[in-house]
């Protein structure tokens, strides 16, 4: 059941000092997961990827892709950093902080509400692209695994010294994702059907305070954990104990993220790219386009205002060759636009990938060529996503 209780800080949180960021020369260090042995013990393929190494498949990314759209399926995300932002004044001056580094609605945004939102530097580019939710005691952060050290460090250096940033290294983190994530879920964890997309709550397990929220990276219907890392193998046992739930690697999570038409940092979106050229323009409230006022306002209020030179768009490819990462596009003998990321549809049995392109091009239904192995394969600009997203929104909570 929910309790009426708060985002705990109690959690060994560790308050960010120079130590707790590795030396430049450790950073390429493989880590595991504490999820580790599980996955292997499980006949997970295991991979390096963002530091860690972690499950790329178990039964296979087809199978594993297609058992999400379908049931549910368990993903560990652990990888990623969960920060805890908090200071005085109940909060305000935390929110007035996070407004000066973030291009979101941070003072609108209600307790136990969620927003999708980036680090910006000072040509407007993404540093990261996170998610934030307002907590009783401050904001919960989760930021991606790949750059979450270098996260860390961008805000300790432009946040306040009387705002705390606490970086939760003693938790862990899984993804339950699929239309039946919410039947399985619900048997574990009663009460945590009332959410809806985007709200988040403190439940306990047990003994155990867990913090969910509904939300994912799939375009499925799902929900995201934060667990103590020394009780996650028991959590991940009693959700894999559920009819509907199978262990699910990071190949299916690229595909059906990919389908969902959503962005993969570091692929399709990096510190050159801007929220406008990315299609993310409603990470930027309306409240923020009038006051600016955040790290990079000037450059991309100018991108709102007077248009951007490339847009970020799907790609359906025709014939079965897919169309990967790097490979250029072309209008005739032009060189218009790249592909940031591609593969294979198991839901439309069909290659698909996500690129930018010259705006003039970026309407849905222009024709284009990818260029793949020095020859011409035909791709069409199409809307995104994919494959329609399955959100549970406010009303809709089953």
């Amino acid at each position: 059941m929910s309790t009426p209780g708060i985002l705990d800080l109690s959690w060994k949180a560790t308050k960010m000092s120079d130590q707790n960021i590795p030396a430049e020369d450790g950073i390429d260090e493989i880590l595991n997961l504490p999820l580790d042995a599980w996955h292997r013990a499980k006949g997970a393929r295991m991979v390096p990827f963002a530091g860690y190494t972690m499950p790329i498949q178990y039964e296979g990314i087809i199978a594993e892709h297609r058992w999400t759209r379908d049931q549910a399926g368990l993903f560990d995300v652990s990888h990623m950093g969960q920060l805890i932002v908090s200071g005085e004044d109940d909060g305000v001056a935390v929110d007035d902080a996070l407004e000066a580094l973030l291009p979101g609605d941070i003072k609108g945004l209600a307790e136990g509400k969620m927003r999708y939102s980036l680090l910006l530097n000072d040509e407007g580019g993404a540093l990261d692209d996170l998610m934030i939710t307002r907590t009783p005691t401050g904001f919960y952060v989760v930021v991606n695994g790949a750059v979450k050290w270098e996260d860390i460090g961008h805000l300790r250096e432009y946040l306040p010294d009387e705002i705390t940033l606490n970086h939760l290294e003693d938790r862990a983190l899984l993804a339950l994702q699929g239309p039946k994530a919410v039947n399985a879920l619900e048997r574990v964890v009663p009460g945590v059907s009332r959410l809806c997309f985007m709200e988040a709550d403190m439940f306990i397990w047990g003994e155990d305070p867990l913090w969910i929220s509904r939300s994912g990276y799939t375009g499925e219907d799902g929900f995201e954990i934060s667990v103590p890392a020394d009780h996650v193998e028991r959590l991940a046992d009693a959700l894999c104990a559920q009819p509907e739930v199978k262990p699910i690697g990071l190949g299916a999570r690229d595909s059906l993220r990919l389908e969902a038409g959503l962005p993969l940092y570091g692929h399709d979106l990096d510190e050159t790219i801007d929220p406008i050229e990315a299609d993310l323009g409603f990470a930027v409230s309306k409240r923020r386009r009038m006051d600016g006022g955040f790290m990079g306002a000037g450059p991309v209020l100018a991108a709102i205002a007077n248009g951007v030179s490339r847009k970020r768009v799907g790609l359906h490819v025709e014939g079965k060759m897919p169309v990967r990462e790097g490979a250029l596009l072309f209008s005739g003998a032009e060189q218009v636009g790249r592909v940031t990321s591609g593969g294979h549809s198991p839901s439309l049995d069909r290659p698909i990938a996500m690129g930018f392109v010259a705006t003039a091009l970026a309407q849905p239904g222009t024709p284009l060529e990818a260029e793949v192995r020095g020859k011409r394969v035909p791709v069409i600009v199409t809307a995104l996503p994919f494959v329609p997203h399955h959100y549970v929104r406010k009303g809709a909570a089953k």
